[in-house]
């Protein structure tokens, strides 16, 4: 039986303040950047990779953070972690010095996040699965007992769980042959940035049409006037195509209400994270207050219970879950599941290193196990950095192809480690 014999955490960073890949109004400067997670074992051919995803400084926090939680996992059984990931998550979140530096939230949620990806992946590398096969072919006992619904049972418990779950499975099958014909529909952020000149958005938004893209994102926020002939320039290149915008949370609410609705005209499908990600009272006055225009938030959403907040209130329209926020598949699948129940169709993030890879797995699993429905659901992609991964996402005419290799598209190749990492890598001098 295979041992984990080494958890090495690397720092990871990608130059992309130089060109403005990313560019929004709170982050105008970052370097997309990751602290990468290594399970080694004593089988050459066998390990697992995870990430959680930062924009340069502070990512050694990060890193540093994720060797203190993945100890653990050295000298342990393969099998045995691949056998209890619930197990291991509550370990992990049990750490009561660890749980004090956050709890649940910041760098230590951040960095668990990394650890347990990279155990998820070895896992489904173990069983020879890609990560959204894995877990489709758990039973929902299984899957339920793997997930964390501490603090959520006043909107969903464990029971309710396993029925929703249940109440899909014999029809699994179905909707896995669907996205294997037709892929997932997805939208781009790639024209969008911030950063970008107009002659640089009218061409990148023409080139989308032509690449086959129904959904758009732009990011807005730092300058209404630049806002309004922005979104004139995207929508007279998009036609009646969706168009979407991202604020990424630079305004108090009474702003955002009269920025969003000043931005109306343009016809956004939803104004994504346009206040404080954790005002969920301020989430709900603005969506009252900005209909028909949608909001959308999430991946700033520190923990579960958040989202469970979030749909309480009715604050949101579209709920955007990231794979490196929260504390992988075993506080992910309950969020999937909450938004289920409350009706709320889930679009994940997808802007970041690695991001996109990752989170194809939980889109795929949300629409085969939990939701059932592709109704109000598109995935984001941006076209930044996948060539550093081994399996990258495959995206034609602006829907994702299923992934079918082992694990959960999280390793990164050897020569970009080498080449990107921080400070020592040749790309940055070392």
């Amino acid at each position: 039986m295979p041992t984990i014999t080494s958890v090495n955490v690397i720092d990871i960073r990608f130059p992309t303040s130089a060109t403005l890949d990313g560019s929004d109004a709170m982050n105008p400067d970052g370097d997309y950047s990751a602290a990468y997670v290594v399970l080694e074992t004593d089988d050459r051919d066998l390990s697992g990779y995870g990430l959680t995803f930062t924009i340069g400084r502070g990512n050694d926090l990060c890193v540093t953070a994720a060797k203190q939680i993945g100890q653990r996992l050295a000298g342990c059984d393969v099998d045995t972690v691949a056998a209890d990931l619930g197990g291991l998550y509550r370990d992990i979140m049990s750490d009561s010095q660890m749980r004090w530096l956050g709890p649940e939230k910041g760098v230590v949620h951040l960095s668990a996040a990394a650890v347990l990806n990279a155990a998820w992946d070895l896992a489904a590398r173990r069983a020879g699965k890609p990560l959204w096969r894995l877990i489709a072919d758990m039973p929902p006992e299984e899957l339920v007992a793997a997930c964390d619904f501490r603090y959520l049972s006043d909107a969903l418990t464990p029971a309710e769980a396993v029925e929703m779950l249940t109440a899909l499975a014999p029809t699994r099958e179905r909707r896995v042959a669907e996205l294997a014909a037709n892929g997932y529909p997805a939208y781009t952020t790639s024209p969008g940035w911030l950063g970008y000149d107009d002659d640089k958005l009218r061409r990148l938004c023409g080139e989308a049409v032509a690449d086959g893209w129904t959904h758009v994102k732009l990011k807005v926020g730092a300058k209404v006037e630049d806002d309004i002939r922005r979104l004139s320039i995207a929508r007279e290149a998009l036609g009646d195509r969706t168009l979407m915008i991202d604020a990424n949370q630079v305004w108090d609410v009474p702003q955002a209400i009269e920025w969003v609705n000043r931005l109306a005209p343009y016809e956004p499908l939803w104004i994504e994270e346009p206040t404080s990600p954790d005002d969920v009272l301020g989430h709900a006055a603005i969506r009252k207050a900005v209909a028909p225009v949608g909001v959308a938030t999430g991946e700033h959403c520190h923990n579960r219970v958040m989202f469970k907040q979030l749909l309480q209130a009715g604050a949101i329209d579209y709920c955007q879950i990231d794979s490196c926020r929260l504390a992988s598949v075993n506080e992910i699948i309950p969020v999937l599941l909450m938004a289920a129940k409350f009706g709320v169709p889930v679009c994940p993030h997808g802007g970041g290193v690695g991001l996109c890879e990752l989170v194809q797995h939980l889109a795929v699993v949300d629409y085969v196990c939990v939701s059932g429905s592709l109704e109000g659901r598109v995935l984001e992609y941006v076209d930044h950095l996948h060539e550093h991964f081994t399996d990258p996402v495959r995206v034609e005419r602006g829907r994702y192809r299923l992934p079918d290799l082992p694990g959960y598209s999280s390793r990164m190749h050897s020569g970009s480690v080498a080449d990107y990492r921080y400070p020592d890598g040749r790309r940055w001098g070392g």
